[in-house]
């Protein structure tokens, strides 16, 4: 059935995870996100913290890559990082297919949208938002400065845009890629659930 899932592509900060969550919750459907983390672990094998930090997360720099591959070395079997990277998206493609399969869900990132594409039975969503409702998202929600807020979500969608690309070979947050883009900033939180809602609700109406 097309659009029995939701995916949901989301800036960091932009409240995407609380938007999927609250959607499910209305809907009465099964939430992913974190979850997702539990999940890979157990069918690659891999460890949890090296999947959190890489299931979604790709960085380009050796000295990054040689720095974190020392700090998961004992979560982690011996191998190639990229090698092992690829093994989290595989095992998490096969995940989502999975899950896309038994029925209608939510699925926050790690390119569900993608990964769903060519099954046609995804509504695909990107949640963004304007800097300063981020920033101020995470300095709630991780007790930090602005400053410091602003630099961690730069680097989290830098490295979220990179293993877009990398998997997918395309733009992360461009709208040609998406059903809908919704600035959570703009219309706030309550209504882009909302705008989803309903929208999902009307194009499952129709099957």
């Amino acid at each position: 059935m097309a659009g029995q899932v939701i995916t949901i592509g989301r800036q960091c900060g932009s409240g995407g995870h609380t938007i999927g969550e609250q959607i499910a919750e209305r809907l009465d459907i099964p939430f992913y996100d974190r979850e997702l983390i539990e999940m890979t672990a157990k069918e690659s094998g891999l460890g949890k913290e090296f999947i959190e930090d890489r299931g979604e997360h790709r960085n380009s720099s050796m000295l990054y890559n040689l720095v974190k591959n020392l700090s998961y070395s004992h979560s982690m079997p011996s191998g190639n990082s990229e090698y092992l990277q690829d093994e989290i998206f595989f095992a998490q493609r096969k995940i989502i297919t999975d899950l896309a399969a038994k029925g209608p869900c939510v699925i926050v990132g790690r390119c569900a949208d993608s990964i769903l594409k060519e099954a046609g039975n995804s509504l695909n969503i990107y949640i963004y938002a304007e800097k300063t409702f981020k920033a101020e998202h995470l300095m709630e929600r991780n007790h930090v400065s602005f400053e410091e807020a602003v630099k961690e979500m730069e680097r989290l969608d830098k490295r979220r845009a990179s293993h877009y690309k990398y998997y997918t070979d395309q733009e992360w947050g461009q709208a040609k890629n998406y059903h809908l883009c919704l600035d959570s900033s703009l219309i706030g939180i309550e209504k882009c659930i909302s705008i989803i809602c309903d929208i999902y609700q009307s194009v499952n109406a129709q099957q």
